[in-house]
């Protein structure tokens, strides 16, 4: 199969001006990363964070040479208190928060039948569990009025706000060797459902984006290319994702543009079941 080139980089177009948004695990060249982008692109100002203290500070930096708004606190979504204190931090500096992306996870391949306890609950912890806890961060802090505009958020006795969560086509369909990332993904898919219905009573929405295959050249780099071939060959385009088309997702998902979606999960692949 010919893989299909990919297309050009779309420009910005104020979609999030004023807008301020957390981002987790924006330390790279992965969708963390160029969602970060995008969104300074579309005129959000966006605090960053990652477990990665020193590859954090250094992009930072690199996007401070671009943009204005751009802050960074390292964030353990481990840690409870690491997650508080970075939303404590962005209602803050900024006096609001309006859009947050939990794109924190871990991944790893193991059989089931030899998968350690250790394992199977580190991935679950830093995937799912905490998803969670920046998801309950920001319901709490969406309800007690650090919240933006959009549409959401202009009728009386609203507040509004988006959470967009990075969940994965795996939590749809089965793949050897990642039984507890694939159970954390459709963890993921479910709380974002239940968490919309929630906050829906206070104008919040909550979607998630599934990506299948997205890959940076850090990434290809540690893949076998007889792997990457295999991967890629499943893929209608017959190419992997650019991180940046999965952050325009992100983008149509935290904008006006979809103001009336909430719980989806939006595949960004062809391989959603």
């Amino acid at each position: 199969m010919t893989g299909v080139e990919s297309p050009e980089y779309v420009p910005g177009h104020g979609l999030l001006k004023g807008r301020t948004a957390v981002v987790t695990a924006a330390a790279g060249a992965g969708i963390g990363g160029a969602t970060t982008r995008r969104f300074l692109e579309e005129g959000a100002r966006v605090l960053i964070s990652d477990a990665h203290a020193r590859r954090l500070k250094e992009y930072e930096a690199e996007l401070a040479g671009e943009f204005e708004g751009v802050s960074a606190l390292a964030c353990d979504v481990t840690d409870e208190a690491q997650v508080q204190a970075l939303f404590d931090a962005a209602v803050r500096q900024h006096g609001r928060l309006d859009i947050v992306v939990n794109n924190a996870g871990l991944g790893g391949t193991s059989a089931l039948v030899d998968m350690s306890d250790e394992q199977w609950s580190r991935v679950l912890d830093v995937t799912l569990n905490g998803t969670f806890r920046c998801t309950r961060a920001a319901l709490r802090a969406f309800r007690e009025g650090g919240h933006g505009g959009g549409p959401e958020g202009r009728h009386e006795g609203r507040r509004g706000g988006v959470i967009v969560n990075n969940a994965s086509v795996v939590g749809w369909r089965a793949q050897a060797g990642q039984a507890h990332y694939a159970a954390a993904k459709a963890g993921v898919m479910a709380l974002t459902r239940c968490a919309a219905i929630e906050a829906a009573g206070f104008g919040v929405r909550v979607n998630a984006v599934s990506p299948s295959l997205a890959m940076h050249p850090h990434l290809v780099k540690v893949t076998s290319p007889e792997l990457l071939e295999e991967l890629t060959e499943r893929e209608a385009f017959g190419r992997y994702a650019e991180p940046w088309e999965v952050a325009n997702v992100i983008v149509f998902l935290a904008s006006d543009y979809s103001s009336y979606m909430t719980g989806e999960a939006v595949s960004v692949s062809s391989q959603h079941a």
